[in-house]
C-alpha cells in the first residue's frame, strides 16, 4: 500500500505543535463533580426506561445516574461495568446520540437529553483513579479458553471467561491489544493513551495471558486452538479494505483511512505527522469523519467528504456530521469516485454525480474534479483471511444465538461475526453473551 509522504503537497508541520496539541485535546471536557451532579439531577429515572433498550449491552442507565446523583460514582461504575466492562471507552466514542440519548424522555420533551455518555464517563473514570479492580475470579475451573484478537469483543469476553475462573489466552496479531479503540478511533475521542490504559486495567481480573504477534494462518490454526483448548472464541475483526475499483487507487498520496488513523494513534509526535493541502475522503461512516476532522486538525488546508447517497443515508451520525461541518470539512452528497489523477502522485480526483433509483445508486453523468493531494478511502472494510471451515454469511463468519459457529466449540463475535452494526458496543456485548454461553457448555 503505498503511503505516498513523499508525494507532492503532503507535509508535516503544517501547524506549529501547540496549536495541534489543542486541536486534539479532548472532545467532551469530563465533568467536575458538582456539574455531574447537575447533569444527573436532570434524569426522571423513568421506570421501563427506554435509554436501557437503547443501550446495546442493556446497562441500567437510570439506577448508575441515581447512584452519582446520591454521591457514588464508585458504585455507579460498577453498575456499568457488570455490563459493559469496556464502559470507560465506550462512554467515549458510543454514538449515544443516536442510541440512549436520542430516546431520552428529556430529549424527546425538550431537545436536550440527559448527557448519559458524559456521566457514564464521571463514574468510571472515578473508579479507575482509584486503582482498584470491581471484579473478583471464581475459583479456577481447570478450563483453557483460546481468544484470537484482542479488540474490544475479545477483551469483553476474556474478562467475563476470567472472571468466571477459566484460564484465557488472547492471540493477537499487533504488537499491543485494544483493536480499533487503539488503533481506529479518533485521537481526541481517545486521549491520555486511554485505550492502553483501560486494557492494562481491565486484566487485572487474573487470569488472562495475551500472546501479540500472532494471527490465524501465522502459525496459529482453529485445529491447534481447538486441540490445545476446551473452547475458541474468534474476534479477528475486519482486516481487509473494501477497493475503490477506480484508476489510480494505488498512485502515492491514495491510502486508506484506517491505516491513516492507526499511524496517527501510534506516531510519538502528531506534528511530525504528513497529511495533504487537499484531502478527499471517499465514504460516509465514522471512519470517514474520523480520517477527514483529523486531516483538518493536522492543517490541511482543504478537506472534503465525498459520499455516494444523500445526507439522510450517511451512516455516521448528525452529531458527527456536524462535527465535520464545524472543524471545516466540506461534506459532498451524491457523488461517487471515477479515477483518482496523477502522474507519480495524486493530484487530483474525478468525482461523478449519483441519483438513486430503486434503492441503487447510478451514475448521472455529471461529473466534476476536485484537487486532491492525498485521498482518504473509508469506504469499509471486510474479512481478511476467513477461517477455514467455519461457515461465512455475508462475507462474515455466521453465527447463531450468542456467538455460535457453524463448528462446534468455536464461538465468534464483533465486527467479523455476522449480524452486529461494527460498533464498539455492541462488540463488547457479543464477548460478554459467547462468554457466558461458553461457560454454561464448559460447566452443563
Amino acid at each position: 500500500m503505498a503511503h505516498g509522504h513523499q508525494a507532492s503537497g503532503i507535509a508535516a508541520g503544517r501547524l506549529p505543535e501547540e496549536d495541534i496539541a489543542a486541536n486534539f485535546s479532548d472532545l467532551h471536557a469530563p465533568y467536575a463533580p458538582h456539574e455531574a451532579a447537575v447533569a444527573a439531577d436532570r434524569c426522571y429515572f423513568c421506570y421501563d426506561a427506554p435509554c436501557v433498550t437503547a443501550c446495546p449491552t442493556d446497562i441500567d442507565i437510570p439506577m448508575f445516574i441515581r447512584q452519582i446523583q446520591t454521591g457514588q460514582p464508585e458504585t455507579a461504575a460498577r453498575t456499568i461495568l457488570g455490563q459493559n466492562i469496556l464502559g470507560g471507552m465506550c462512554a467515549r466514542v458510543c454514538p449515544t446520540e443516536t442510541l440512549c440519548e436520542e430516546v431520552c424522555v428529556r430529549e424527546t420533551a425538550e431537545g436536550k437529553p440527559v448527557e448519559i455518555g458524559r456521566l457514564q464517563r464521571y463514574a468510571t473514570d472515578t473508579l479507575m483513579a482509584q486503582d482498584v479492580h470491581p471484579f473478583t475470579r471464581a475459583e479456577p475451573t481447570g478450563r483453557r479458553v483460546a481468544v484470537v484478537g484482542a479488540g474490544p469483543a475479545g477483551l469483553s469476553c476474556a474478562h467475563r471467561l476470567a472472571m468466571l475462573g477459566h484460564d484465557v489466552t488472547i492471540f493477537e496479531a499487533k504488537g499491543k491489544p485494544g483493536g480499533l479503540n487503539e488503533f481506529g478511533i479518533a485521537a481526541y475521542k481517545s486521549t491520555d493513551d486511554f485505550a492502553a490504559r483501560e486494557v492494562d486495567w481491565l486484566l487485572r481480573i487474573g487470569g488472562i495471558s495475551i500472546e501479540t504477534g500472532k494471527s490465524l494462518g501465522a502459525g496459529l490454526t482453529l485445529d491447534g486452538l481447538t486441540g490445545g483448548h476446551d473452547a475458541v472464541f474468534l474476534s479477528i475483526g475486519l482486516g481487509g479494505v473494501n477497493a475503490l475499483r477506480a484508476p489510480g487507487e494505488d498512485l502515492p498520496g491514495a491510502q486508506d483511512a484506517v491505516e491513516f488513523i492507526a499511524e496517527l494513534r501510534q506516531a510519538d509526535s502528531l506534528a511530525a505527522l504528513a497529511v495533504g493541502r487537499n484531502v478527499v475522503v471517499i465514504g460516509g461512516g465514522m471512519t470517514a469523519v474520523d480520517a477527514a476532522v483529523q486531516s483538518k486538525l493536522l492543517g490541511a488546508e482543504n478537506v472534503t467528504i465525498a459520499y455516494r447517497r444523500d445526507r439522510a443515508s450517511m451512516p455516521a451520525s448528525r452529531f458527527e456530521q456536524d462535527l465535520a461541518a464545524a472543524k471545516g470539512v466540506k461534506l459532498m452528497f451524491n457523488v461517487m469516485p471515477v479515477a483518482i489523477l496523477g502522474d507519480g502522485a495524486v493530484t487530483g480526483i474525478e468525482l461523478e454525480y449519483t441519483a438513486v433509483q430503486n434503492g441503487r445508486v447510478a451514475g448521472t453523468g455529471e461529473r466534476v474534479t476536485l484537487a486532491a493531494d492525498q485521498v482518504f478511502k473509508a469506504i469499509g472494510q471486510t474479512l481478511d483471511g476467513a477461517p477455514d471451515g467455519v461457515a461465512l454469511e455475508g462475507g462474515k463468519i455466521a453465527v447463531t444465538g450468542a456467538g455460535r459457529t457453524s463448528v462446534a466449540g468455536i464461538w465468534a463475535g464483533g465486527d467479523c461475526a455476522s449480524g452486529g452494526d461494527d460498533l464498539t458496543v455492541t462488540a463488547v456485548a457479543e464477548g460478554r453473551d459467547a462468554a457466558m454461553d461458553i461457560h454454561s457448555a464448559l460447566t452443563a
